[in-house]
This record gives structure tokens, C-alpha cells and sequence, in this order.
């Protein structure tokens, strides 16, 4: 018993004596021109880990002889071994991952089992003229209803802001003038008529 416990209590000391070390660096892809962001560096089943930056860069506290690793999608996973002694409190690392390439087998579709069905149904196939489609969107009666569900356009809005803005400062400095006295307003009505502006719209 004495034996087991004296064993546990050296392992226990080991690990309070292992120093923490500072692992920070640059991840790179295998031309070592661009940085990789967003790679997921872990020390497994220890809860610790972090990911890259914007420019591939990261850093993480690690202990001595940790094993972190390297992994994102699409590049080969890699390891990286804490030395057991390290001097320095530090560990600056350039590490380059390559592609990981997967290669995988050639599938044919076929919609039908032989190609005599194939050709039979499309011969089958009952094709619709686009130009009758195209006509029927394009008649009156289907223009006007497309024009009244229509909603208002951005000139047409900003020429509605524009008469509200201008009501506003003619409310500021007096009352709004009466058409039914502006002559203009008068001649503009009796030209409408001669033109027969009111029958076309009935």
C-alpha cells in the first residue's frame, strides 16, 4: 500500500513540475505563400485549443511534452510534440500543412435503365413553346394587373417626399392657395376638355 502510494505521489509531482510554455506561430499552406486561417489547434482530450487568425497566426499556453495538433478541412492533420525540457518559456513555430486529396470513384447517373427507354421518352415528351408562354405574360390584360400590384418606384417616391416637403414650408408662411380661384388652374381644366382628356377616360 505504502509502495502504491509512494508511486502516485512521484506522478503527481512530475506533473506540477512540468512548465508551461508559451506555443505561438504561423500557419501556412504548402507553397508557404498564403496564411490559413481558422485551423483548430488542440491539445487532445485536454480541453485546451484555439484556431488561427485572419493571417494565420496563433498562440496558446502548452505544457512540456504536450502533443498539439493541427487540423481544417481539407489539409492533412499534423502533430506537433512539445519538447519534454525546453529552456526558453517560449516556442515561436512556422508550421506549412499540404492538401489533403481525395480521389473519389466515378459514378454514372442514368434516369432509365437502357438507353432505347431514354430515347423513347424523349420522344414522348411533350414540349411546350416558350413563345406561347412568353405571349400570354405579355397580354394587356396581364400587363395591367402586373401594373397595379406594382409597388411605387424610387422616383415616384421621391417625388411624393418632394410635394410633402414643399406643402410643408407653404403651411409656414401662410395658407395653402385655393384652386378653385387660380385662373391657371381654370384654363388648364377648360384645354382638357376641348382635348376630350374626360371622355378617354370613361
Amino acid at each position: 500500500m505504502g509502495f502504491f502510494l509512494s508511486v502516485h505521489f512521484v506522478n503527481a509531482q512530475d506533473q506540477k513540475e512540468r512548465k508551461v510554455i508559451q506555443l505561438s506561430g504561423i500557419v501556412l499552406n504548402s507553397d508557404s505563400t498564403d496564411a490559413v486561417a481558422g485551423v483548430n489547434i488542440y491539445v487532445p482530450k485536454k480541453g485546451r485549443g484555439t484556431s488561427s487568425g485572419r493571417f494565420g497566426y496563433f498562440s496558446m499556453p502548452v505544457l512540456e511534452g504536450d502533443s498539439i495538433v493541427f487540423s481544417f478541412i481539407g489539409l492533412k492533420k499534423q502533430t506537433f510534440k512539445v519538447p519534454e525540457t525546453v529552456e526558453n518559456d517560449r516556442i515561436s513555430l512556422i508550421l506549412t500543412m499540404e492538401v489533403d486529396e481525395i480521389a473519389l470513384a466515378e459514378i454514372e447517373v442514368m434516369p432509365y435503365p437502357t438507353e432505347a427507354e431514354f430515347k423513347q421518352a424523349v420522344i414522348a415528351m411533350n414540349v411546350v413553346d416558350p413563345m406561347s408562354i412568353s405571349r400570354a405574360n405579355m397580354s394587356p390584360e396581364m400587363l395591367l394587373r402586373w401594373a397595379e400590384s406594382m409597388p411605387a418606384s424610387s422616383n415616384e417616391n421621391f417625388r411624393y417626399f418632394q410635394q410633402g416637403q414643399m406643402l410643408q414650408n407653404q403651411d409656414l408662411y401662410g395658407p395653402r392657395p385655393l384652386r378653385l380661384l387660380d385662373p391657371f388652374a381654370w384654363s388648364q381644366f377648360i384645354r382638357s376638355i376641348k382635348r376630350g382628356d374626360l371622355k378617354k377616360r370613361d
